[in-house]
């Protein structure tokens, strides 16, 4: 084999494996894409689930708080009346 023709070779075999590892990190790197975006969206969903959860609390604590004071309302009502009629007995 001639120098001149080794060399080609050597191009040609460079060539091929060079687009074979060039190839081989694209697929790395697609997998990696597939699964970062898939993350990316299930964090969003959690997000999203995370801010419905959060506003049923709080609309439950207002209701809570809604009752609490009719309760208080209530209590103050009875001792008033039980505090009138132990000032007529």
């Amino acid at each position: 084999m001639t120098n001149a023709s080794s060399t080609y070779l050597s191009i040609v075999l460079g060539a091929i494996v060079g687009g074979l590892i060039t190839w081989w990190v694209y697929k790395i790197q697609k997998k990696t894409t597939v699964k970062q975006d898939e993350t990316l969206r299930r964090i969003d969903d959690l997000e999203e689930s995370h801010d419905m959860v959060l506003k049923s609390i709080q609309s439950f604590q207002q209701h809570q708080e809604k009752l609490l004071n009719k309760i208080i309302n209530l209590e103050d009502k009875i001792n008033s009346i039980i505090a009138e009629s132990n000032r007529h007995d």
